[in-house]
């Protein structure tokens, strides 16, 4: 994205729509009380020679950069590492809070995310693109970083924060890294690696356990994270390179064509250097306060969009291949069909299989507080999707704290997201949440039943 210019003048230092970076200065908008910046770059284009290297400084600029629109999206464009910072106009030592977007590690952009309801409430906020699919995680032996490009971006914009927030009115020893799938997932490798010590001071992590897993097969998960050399593997199999200098030739229709086997962060890179699995279970974290939770059905979405509808037959053959067959009937046993369209039990399983349970064992392991999203019927942000009991689905929270697929909530659910809200600003400039670490907090415009999601089960 090519830099829009003013004359290089002289800039009051007072000018509210502008602020002087470490590289130059930057003009955005202001609307209700609020300053916006947005397309700032934190990492030089990593294209040509940059393309998969950790990404490379700024290049400084004469004049005032323009900030009044998002920088290209990380899932069309090589040239991506951008990020948008939206602050109170009067804002001095205010906490800050750097979004870390969802999406598969394929998909999504910062600019997504509306934040105006965390801005009014006294944060900062900073919502950042990191390079995705095979350009972001990509590996082949002997290209340094294989594998973690992706993460090392959102290394890269959290060092830009510690270094210019306090000129948005931030301030940098208050930082709170948060982050929804995905994202969530990238908050929590960032938890655990020593390359972030001292880059953020608090850790939301929203439907993304280090520990998320799926089913494959009798006594098998797959988890998220890569062996850096399995990455490399692949890429050399996959490439049809020889070496670096080809890899970085390739066309970028050919690199986005490796991205379905290229979405999964490597460990034993530099950027990630252990399994964050392992990681948080050995103790091996970021001691900062920590707040985890997913909403309550959280494969609601997956089970409508993955499976057809299943009668009891049908639902005993998922899980035997899910599960192994001997372990399929535990399942049953403890999610038994209901005499009508199975994939109701099946989705219950798998939401606590997959994220509830692994989330309250990242809990147990970090201290952290934690809430359930439960509201029983949040608006669907997925467009298209055919009718099935949702619930309080994968993504259902994320209209109740941030500006997202243009749903907005009303009513009774307007006055949970003010509540919400106010959690997790709360969390940002005090590391309490305000409940216990004991409690759970459920989330819903009225009170539901507790649910046992047999993590008991689960653990065996």
């Amino acid at each position: 994205m090519a830099a829009v210019l003013v004359a290089a003048t002289a800039v009051p230092a007072h000018a509210a729509g502008t602020v002087r970076t470490d590289t130059g200065f930057v003009s955005g908008t202001i609307l209700n009380a609020q300053r916006t910046f947005q397309g700032v770059p934190f990492a030089a284009p990593p294209t040509g020679e940059n393309r998969w290297r950790d990404p490379q400084p700024v290049k400084p600029w004469q004049g005032v950069r323009k900030a009044d629109r998002p920088g290209p999206r990380c899932e069309t464009d090589e040239d991506c590492l951008y990020l948008n910072v939206t602050t109170p106009v009067k804002a001095a030592h205010r906490p800050v809070l750097v979004w870390i977007h969802g999406g598969g590690f394929t998909s999504g952009a910062g600019a997504d995310y509306g934040v105006d309801q965390l801005v009014r409430n006294g944060s900062v906020v900073v919502t950042i693109n990191y390079r995705l699919g095979a350009f972001g995680y990509f590996g082949f032996p002997g290209l340094a970083g294989s594998g973690a490009f992706g993460l090392r971006d959102q290394q890269a914009a959290l060092e830009w924060v510690q270094r210019n927030i306090r000129r948005f009115g931030g301030d940098p020893h208050n930082v709170t890294l948060f982050g929804a799938s995905a994202g969530g997932l990238s908050t929590c490798a960032q938890l655990t690696t020593p390359r972030t010590r001292g880059l953020f001071h608090r850790a939301i992590i929203q439907s993304g356990p280090c520990q998320f897993g799926l089913p494959a097969g009798e006594n098998n998960v797959q988890h998220i994270w890569a062996k850096r050399e399995d990455v490399e593997r692949a890429g050399a199999q996959a490439s049809g390179c020889a070496d670096v200098a080809c890899l970085r030739r390739l066309p970028v229709e050919r690199v986005n064509a490796l991205t379905p086997l290229f979405s999964s962060p490597a460990y034993g890179t530099e950027a990630l250097p252990e399994n964050p699995i392992t990681a948080v279970r050995e103790g091996r974290f970021h001691k900062v306060p920590v707040l985890a939770g997913t909403a309550r059905d959280e494969f609601s979405v997956f089970a409508a969009m993955f499976y057809p509808p299943l009668d009891a037959a049908g639902y005993e053959q998922v899980l035997v291949e899910g599960f192994g067959a001997a372990k399929a009937q535990r399942i049953l046993a403890a999610y038994p069909p209901r005499g009508g369209d199975e994939r109701v039990p099946l989705s219950a399983a798998l939401s606590a299989m997959t994220s509830v349970c692994p989330t309250a064992e990242l809990r147990t392991q970090t201290r952290a507080f934690g809430y359930e999203f439960a509201e029983p019927e949040p608006p669907m942000i997925f467009p298209g999707m055919p009718e099935f009991p949702y619930g309080a689905y994968h993504g259902s929270e994320l209209p109740f704290l941030l500006r997202y697929a243009g749903v907005e909530p009303a009513g009774k659910q307007q006055k949970l997201s003010d509540e919400m809200v106010r959690a997790w600003t709360r969390f940002a400039k005090t590391g309490h949440p305000g409940w216990s670490r004991q409690d759970v907090r459920i989330f819903a415009t009225e009170q539901v039943a507790p649910v046992d999601n047999r993590c008991d089960l689960w653990a065996s």
